[in-house]
């Protein structure tokens, strides 16, 4: 197994360096690779922010790359939860932070907006510190 750095799920996604592109395709076609939560928050940021993608072409091409078949997603309930919550319009790191805070039962922020929008379609409790 092999975990893999932000950068080549980038070239993945995005085919924008062909040579580097080609590498990170047969690493995934040949290993077992191991997606850290923290590579994929990053891999969002750098695709809004450098790559102006919106949020269904990141989770569409999120929810394709962990369903991969030997692709090992940390925490991956939490991740896809995440996925599909900024589908439903919350901010991709704030909804993978809610997710993972399962284990507490709650969730503390001074996020208004983020409180509000949780609590319409999140399961974890948020309170307002």
């Amino acid at each position: 197994m092999v975990a893999v750095d932000t950068n080549v799920v980038i070239r993945l996604l995005t085919g924008d360096e062909p040579a580097q592109t080609a590498r990170a395709r047969a690493m995934f076609e040949r290993e077992a690779v191991l997606l850290a939560k923290t590579v994929i928050l990053e891999s969002e940021w750098v695709l809004r922010r450098l790559y102006r993608f919106g949020s269904d072409r990141i989770a569409d091409a999120f929810a394709a790359l962990i369903a991969l078949p030997d692709l090992v997603c940390e925490d991956a309930r939490a991740v896809a939860d995440a996925i599909q919550w900024m589908r439903d319009g919350m901010d991709f790191a704030d909804a993978l932070h809610l997710a993972s805070a399962r284990p507490a039962g709650r969730f503390a922020t001074f996020d208004d907006k983020l409180a509000k929008r949780a609590a319409k379609i999140a399961d974890i409790a948020v309170v307002r510190a």
